[in-house]
């Protein structure tokens, strides 16, 4: 089982990589992809297509819109985690506010803003995973 982790942008590493930790200590495989919703979206669509099957969780991760966590629950069939990146004008509130209103049928599970949130979202894969730390 593996948890694929989705961020918009390179410049999302540093921020991810508190979640990546909880999913290390928990012997959670995972991989990490960049794909923006908005620069690169066929790019993201064919990752989804051709996503390996062993993927049980996606954690996506978005600032200033929820975009990529709502095409990314549009696609797919398995537990969408999205968090909100503290980044923008609004710091955050913006893609909380688009994530929370997710139309019906585009399920996304939405975490805090800012680190605390993305390690609640590894957290969560954990749980939903099964995987006993």
């Amino acid at each position: 089982m593996r948890v694929s982790i989705v961020m918009g942008s390179e410049s999302d590493r540093e921020f991810v990589e508190s979640g990546i930790e909880v999913l290390k200590e928990a012997k959670v495989e995972y991989e990490l992809s960049v794909y923006s919703a908005h620069r690169n979206l066929q790019g993201l669509l064919t990752y989804l297509k051709n996503m390996p099957q062993d993927v049980r969780v996606i954690i996506a991760v978005a600032g200033l819109s929820a975009a990529l966590p709502g095409i990314v629950a549009s696609q797919v069939d398995i537990p969408v985690i999205g968090v909100p990146r503290d980044v923008g004008p609004l710091n955050g509130i913006d893609a909380l506010l688009s994530m929370i209103q997710m139309p019906k049928g585009i399920p996304v599970a939405t975490m805090g803003i800012g680190k605390s949130g993305m390690i609640n979202a590894a957290r969560m894969a954990v749980r939903i995973l099964g995987v006993i730390k």
